[in-house]
């Protein structure tokens, strides 16, 4: 009997406790399958983990990449047949530094923290990221080297570029169903995560092996670390991770998951007669989830509950001409959300806004991922009194190592109305440190028995080396064209932007360890004078960062830029003028072009310390007033403070304030400050209570023209504008998993006539409590 005691306990720990050395590059991982189980309590003492593979020798990365990682980092992985385990040894030299707080899912940007990425098919394009602070505190999404990175570290033409492959395109708002705890020990901190088969995705092969990288945050000195030795010359992150090998025997099961949930909501308003009339509505829904197969999922949804528990960010809206985007945290959308991107952003599931039923199917076959949406929309939302019906359709191939070509389509039917787009693209890496991303796409609509088409075209290279990089794109946007399932806010124009970054590293050790130069031009035509006429608006810049030793980051940039004023913009304008006794109006003179506009810009962003963390920014320079058509001043600041007095409560602080004064006479055109207060108490990781207050004071004066006479707008006169709102919202929360939880909340709009009074006058306009439960039921 002893003889087979030993010999079965050789048979369940295979390897055992082989080292893999980063570093040293051994990064494919022969995983050790263990028929056992084990309590997830952060403590790293179950016999298995003796057994671990132990992933070892982590480099830097950020902000200086293939140095050794100043802290050690020891990863331990082993799998059993129903799930994969991983137990996390971080240890710290410094002594008392780790920063950790028991925080919102989530909600660990601000701690140390690990996270894992499973890139489950191996692709190299997309991958599970699951994240936990010092005390288990989860963090979970994805990650994607798709239509998002770039070596320009800038923003253009609405889209931002990452400055390195290493900030990465990652979207946190997914949540997964894992287990972890972790503790703070002498040294560092140990943290022990399972995650179950059940919550991912892969090839369901009869031997699988998955792309692997761990990268770890050290908050007081701004570092991370990488596993998988990282390089910035490289036009992929997932590209250079490591592998886990021999997986087999992986027991799934059925993944079937229904999530009913119940709401109730009751708002009130004052009502013509000054008494407050408070009006109630309970709904009822059901989600479910069915795994066809290992890499097939199928989404149903009867009802939804998209009740938001925290209202979007405010953003300054005076002075812009085009729609802002505000990213999608509806459970339904999310799941697979990452499979419908496409570059330019042609599926924005916000527009459909109060859906009745929803079908999703999400996942890849082969080398092809697929994603297919449908969804009936409210028929209040329709604008031919019938049911607006909305469908996505996305297919991506992958080619060779790292490139892809894709396919989409869209539609919206609502009645005789439609509107349908159709398109491909294809994103080819090549010699390494280059890719080129190719787009052509046309839409179709119509209504009322007319129709119209027209296309979108765009072609972006990129090269992201570790000195010297560049993002050279053209993007062109017929005036017909429309994508109404998507986030296209501005068309009937050509765009072209040529950016290139020089970066500098210091040597180890040095106060000042990376400084990046970004230099560039950028340049809008007119659609259809493109190759006829002169650029519409444009203009020249240069950006400066600076990291320092310590966590610092320091920012610096200056521009040039230009604009012409649309004329058809102004075709409903008029002035109104007085000649003795007489007054009437006259057309409104639009100026030519606009040029000259300089500004400047600056911003800090200081080290995450025990208890605080802070950021501000502050601009200045010529603009353009688009309302009046007019040579402006801005002024903008913005700051952010970040506020930890105990491992259970955060304080979240920021303040964004915008002014502009008209050139000709340095009167005031508009102000708005938008200061915002969130607290936050976690009782317990399932418990939680939260506050949040945003205030919003805008103001606007009447328009009028270069001569200070009034503008009319269709015969209106454009008066000015003034408002002071208030909002204020409570949350209790409890989740104990993602799918199964309790919302009760209140929140409460109030406004007032002089900013920031709080007076007498302050009064409620609308408030409300609401309630959720679900409950998720896997099997």
């Amino acid at each position: 009997m002893l003889i087979t005691a030993l010999l079965l306990t050789a048979t369940q720990v295979p390897d055992s406790g082989r080292a893999y050395a980063g570093r040293d590059r051994a990064i494919a991982v022969q995983i050790p399958r263990l028929e056992q189980t084990i309590v997830v309590d952060g403590a790293l003492d179950d016999a298995a983990w003796a057994g671990a593979a132990r992933l070892t020798a982590f480099s830097q990365y950020q902000p200086v990449d293939s140095r050794p990682a100043e802290e050690e980092t020891e990863v331990l992985v082993w799998y059993g047949p129903t799930a994969i385990y991983f137990g996390i040894r971080a240890r710290e030299a410094h002594g008392d530094v780790v920063r950790a707080t028991r925080a919102d899912r989530d909600n660990i940007g601000a701690d140390d923290h690990i996270q894992i990425l499973l890139d489950t098919y191996n692709d190299r394009r997309l991958a599970y990221l699951f994240g936990v602070n010092p005390f288990g505190v989860q963090q979970d999404g994805i990650r994607s080297d798709q239509f998002g990175g770039g070596a320009g570290g800038f923003s253009a033409g609405g889209r931002s570029f990452s400055g390195s492959i290493l900030d990465g395109n990652v979207d946190l708002n997914p949540d997964f169903v894992f287990e972890s705890h972790g503790r703070l020990v002498p040294g560092g901190y140990e943290v022990e995560i399972r995650i179950p088969f059940k919550s991912l995705r892969y090839q369901g092969l009869a031997r699988e092996t998955w792309g692997i990288n761990v990268l770890r945050r050290v908050q007081h000195t701004g570092y991370q670390d990488s596993w998988a030795p990282v390089v910035r010359a490289s036009a992929s992150f997932l590209g250079q991770s490591g592998r886990l090998e021999g997986l087999h025997d992986l027991r799934r099961g059925l993944v079937a998951e229904v999530t009913p949930t119940a709401t109730g909501s009751t708002t009130g308003a004052p009502d013509s007669a000054g008494r407050y009339d408070y009006r109630g509505v309970a709904e009822f829904g059901l989600t479910g989830r069915v795994g066809l197969a290992p890499n097939l999922t199928l989404d149903g949804t009867i009802n939804p509950d998209f009740s938001q528990v925290e209202a979007d960010i405010g953003q300054v809206a005076i002075n812009e001409r085009f729609e802002l985007f505000y990213p999608e945290k509806r459970p339904f959308f999310l799941e697979g959300l990452e499979l419908f991107d496409t570059p330019n952003q042609l599926i924005y599931t916000r527009r459909i806004v109060n859906p009745d039923v929803g079908v999703k199917l999400a996942g890849k076959v082969g080398a092809t991922s697929v994603a297919v949406l449908a969804a009936a929309d409210d028929d209040a939302l329709s604008v031919a009194n019938a049911v607006p019906y909305y469908g996505a359709l996305r297919l991506r191939r992958d080619i060779g190592r790292n490139s892809t070509a894709g396919l989409i389509g869209t539609l919206r039917e609502d009645g005789s109305a439609y509107s349908r787009l159709l398109g491909a693209d294809v994103r080819m890496v090549h010699s390494r440190l280059y890719f080129v991303e190719m787009q052509a796409v046309q839409s179709w609509t119509g209504s009322g028995g007319q129709g119209a088409s027209g296309p979108l075209m765009e072609a972006t290279w990129d090269r992201t080396g570790r000195s010297w990089g560049f993002n050279y794109r053209l993007t062109g946007a017929a005036p017909d064209f429309t994508a109404a399932v998507g986030f296209v806010n501005r068309t009937g124009i050509v765009q072209g932007s040529a950016f290139n970054r020089l970066t500098w590293y210091g040597r180890r050790g040095a106060p000042l360890e990376t400084v990046s130069g970004f230099f560039g031009l950028q340049r809008t035509f007119d659609y259809a004078r493109f190759l006829s006429s002169d650029a519409i608006e444009g203009g020249e810049s240069a950006n400066l960062t600076g990291t320092v030793r310590g966590g610092w980051n320091v920012r610096l940039s200056g521009s040039r830029s230009f604009v012409v004023f649309d004329p058809s913009f102004y075709a409903s304008y008029t002035v109104e003028r007085t000649q003795g006794a007489v007054t009437d109006t006259t057309a409104f003179a639009v100026p030519g072009r606009l040029a000259g506009l300089v500004g400047v810009s600056a911003g800090v962003t200081t080290p995450t310390f025990q208890q605080v963390t802070a950021s501000a920014g502050v601009a200045t320079g010529e603009s353009a007033i688009f309302p009046e058509a007019a040579p402006g001043r801005a002024f903008s600041f913005n700051a952010a403070v970040d506020w930890r007095p105990a491992t259970q409560i955060r304080v979240s602080a920021q303040w964004t304030r915008q002014a502009i004064s008209r050139q000709r006479d340095d009167s005031r055109f508009s102000t708005e400050d938008i200061p915002r207060l969130k607290i936050e108490y976690q009782a317990s990781r399932a418990i939680f209570l939260r506050f949040v207050g945003q205030y919003a004071a805008r103001r606007r004066a009447a328009l009028a023209d270069e001569q200070g006479r009034p503008i009319l707008r269709d015969s209106v006169a454009q008066g000015a504008q003034a408002s002071n709102d208030l909002r204020v919202d409570w949350l209790f929360s409890y989740r104990p998993s993602p799918g199964t939880l309790v919302y009760l909340g209140y929140g409460s709009s109030l406004a007032e006539n002089d900013a920031f009074a709080f007076g007498r006058d302050l009064r409620r306009v609308q408030d409300g409590f609401f309630g959720k439960v679900s409950w998720l039921f896997r099997q």
